[in-house]
C-alpha cells in the first residue's frame, strides 16, 4: 500500500547496478538508494518504500532523464512477474554490468586480482534461451489495482508465474520470451483446455484443485518434455486432459504427470508417471548424450553451457596422466565432458538420483574412466576419499549459490592439488572462498559466461594455481 505521506527523494542520479538486480544512487543526505527497474544514468524522483539508518529502498516515481542504456522491454508482463529484471537495459549494458560485478566481488570480497580477466561471453540471442520453464495453475489470478477497483467479474484462473512476494497470486501469462516455441502455445493450450474440460485450477490457500503446475523442457534437437502436476483430479480426468495435449502437440517426446497432494510443488519426492513416449529427453554435446528426466538438473541455457564447459576444460589443462576430482558433479556432465583428457575423473554429489543418472549417462557414452559417489561434500570429501582415489592433480568445483562449506575449503587446502577450477553462479560467495584459498593459491584467470540474459545472474569460472 502507498503511504499517504510518502518520502520523495528528488533528482536522484542512478550510478550503477547493485545486488539482486537493483540499481543504486545517492540521496541528498548521501545515503545509498536501492531501486529496482532503474538503469545507470537515469535521473529520477524516488519514492521511498523502506528507510534504514544508512540506506533507502524505493521505486521510480518520476523519470526525468532516461539512461542511454534504457530500452523498451520486449515483454508486456515485464515488471510484474519477476522472471526478468533487466529487460529495460540494453544487452550490451547488461553484460558490462555483470562483468563489473564479478570483478568488484573478486577484488573487494576476495581480495584477489586475476592475472587475466576474459571479456564476458554473451549469448547470441538474449531471448528464448531457457530449456526449462515451470508455470503454476491458480484460481487466484493477480489483478491490477485498476481491475480490483472496477465492478467487473474477472475470470480468476491463471497459468503463469507467482507474483513476487505474493505466494498465493499468479500472473496469467500471454507470452513469455525466455523459452522458444512451442512453449507459449503449449502453455496457452493447457490453460484453455483445462477450462474447456472444467478442471479446477489450484487454490494455494485451501490446497485444493485438479491442476497444480506445468513444466516444459526442450533440447537443442527440439525434443520436448511436458510434465503436468495434478492434485485432486480423477484418473479419468487426467487421461482425458493428457490425451487432448498429445493430440494437439503430437511431437511431444515425453508427456509425464504426477499426482501431488502435499503442501508444496517440489517434484523430488514424487512418483513421475509416463503417459506418452519416453520418460526422458536427450541433450547432446560433442557427441556425448545426456538423458534428462523430470528431476534432472541440467544447465538452464544449453548453448551457453557448452561454452562454459569449454572454458572449464581449457582452464583445467588436463593431461592423460591426471586424476581429476569433480566436486558437486550433479548429473556428471562436466566430469564426462573432460574425461577423455584424463586418466580418471571422480564425481561427488549429494543427490542419489543425480548420481544414478550420471552413471547411466556414462554407460551410454561408453566412458569407463569416471567414478561417481553419493554423499554430502562436507563429510564424504575427506582423507579416506583421497586415499581411495589417489590425490587429485586437478580439482573442478561447481558448488551451489551458497558456495563451499568451510570444511570443504579446508580439505582443498590440505589436498594441495596443483590446479583448481572454480565454477560459480554467485561470484560473491566464490570470492569469499577464493579469499580463504588465497593462502596457498594464486588466482590466474577469471572468465564470466552469461547464462541468464535479462536477469542479474551470471556464471564465473576461475583458475587457481598452487603457489
Amino acid at each position: 500500500m502507498r503511504s499517504k505521506n510518502p518520502i520523495i527523494l528528488p533528482q536522484v542520479t542512478i550510478e550503477g547496478m547493485a545486488a539482486k538486480g537493483k540499481a543504486f544512487g545517492r540521496a541528498a543526505d548521501q545515503r545509498i538508494v536501492f531501486v529496482p527497474y532503474a538503469a545507470p544514468g537515469d535521473i529520477a524522483d524516488i519514492r521511498v518504500t523502506k528507510k534504514r539508518s544508512n540506506y533507502y529502498e524505493g521505486v521510480i516515481e518520476t523519470l526525468h532523464k532516461a539512461s542511454p542504456d534504457r530500452i523498451l522491454p520486449k515483454c508486456t508482463h515485464f515488471g510484474l512477474c519477476g522472471g526478468c529484471k533487466w529487460q529495460h537495459i540494453s544487452y550490451e549494458a547488461q553484460l558490462a554490468g555483470k562483468q563489473d560485478e564479478v570483478i568488484q566481488h573478486l577484488k573487494r570480497i576476495g581480495g584477489v586480482s586475476p592475472e587475466h580477466i576474459g571479456e564476458i561471453m554473451g549469448c547470441e540471442d538474449p531471448y528464448y534461451y531457457r530449456n526449462k520453464m515451470e508455470f503454476s495453475f491458480s484460481d487466484s489470478k493477480w489483478l491490477t489495482p485498476k481491475e480490483i477497483a472496477s465492478d467487473k467479474n474477472f475470470n480468476r484462473n491463471a497459468l503463469g508465474f507467482h507474483k513476487p512476494q505474493m505466494w498465493d497470486k499468479v500472473i496469467d501469462l500471454d507470452a513469455c520470451h525466455l523459452q522458444s516455441d512451442p512453449s507459449n502455445a503449449i502453455r496457452n493450450f493447457c490453460k484453455e483446455e483445462a477450462e474447456r474440460q472444467n478442471l479446477r485450477f489450484f487454490n494455494p490457500r485451501q490446497q485444493s484443485g485438479d491442476l497444480r503446475t506445468l513444466m516444459i523442457r526442450n533440447t537443442q534437437s527440439n525434443q520436448l518434455m511436458v510434465l503436468i502436476q495434478f492434485c485432486e483430479a480423477s484418473e479419468e480426468a487426467i487421461q482425458r486432459y493428457l490425451s487432448a495435449i498429445i493430440s494437439a502437440f503430437p511431437t511431444i517426446h515425453s508427456l509425464l504427470y504426477t499426482i501431488n497432494t502435499k503442501a508444496n510443488d517440489t517434484l523430488y519426492d514424487q512418483e513421475i508417471r509416463c503417459f506418452h513416449g519416453a520418460d526422458f529427453i536427450e541433450e547432446e554435446m560433442e557427441g556425448l548424450r545426456f538423458a534428462i528426466d523430470a528431476k534432472s538438473f541440467y544447465q538452464t541455457n544449453s548453448k551457453q553451457a557448452y561454452r562454459l564447459y569449454q572454458v572449464v576444460r581449457e582452464f583445467a589443462q588436463i593431461k592423460s596422466s591426471d586424476i581429476v576430482y569433480d566436486l558437486y558433479t550433479g548429473t556428471g556432465t562436466i566430469a564426462q565432458f573432460v574425461a577423455k583428457n584424463a586418466q580418471k575423473v571422480i564425481g561427488v554429489e549429494s543427490v542419489p538420483e543425480a548420481i544414478q543418472k550420471a552413471q547411466e549417462n556414462a554407460i551410454v557414452n561408453g566412458i569407463s574412466n569416471v567414478h561417481f559417489e553419493v554423499g554430502d561434500m562436507r563429510t564424504v570429501f575427506n582423507d579416506d576419499f583421497i586415499a581411495r582415489h589417489s590425490k587429485a592433480d586437478v580439482v573442478i568445483t561447481d558448488p551451489p549459490r551458497d558456495g563451499m562449506h568451510p570444511d570443504v575449503v579446508e580439505q582443498l587446502l590440505a589436498l594441495n592439488a596443483p590446479r583448481i577450477v572454480y565454477v560459480s553462479c554467485n561470484s560473491a560467495t566464490q570470492a569469499r572462498d577464493l579469499q580463504r584459498l588465497s593462502t596457498f593459491y594464486r588466482t590466474l584467470k577469471s572468465q564470466a559466461v552469461d547464462m541468464f540474459p535479462q536477469t542479474h545472474h551470471v556464471e564465473n569460472v576461475v583458475l587457481l594455481e598452487l603457489r
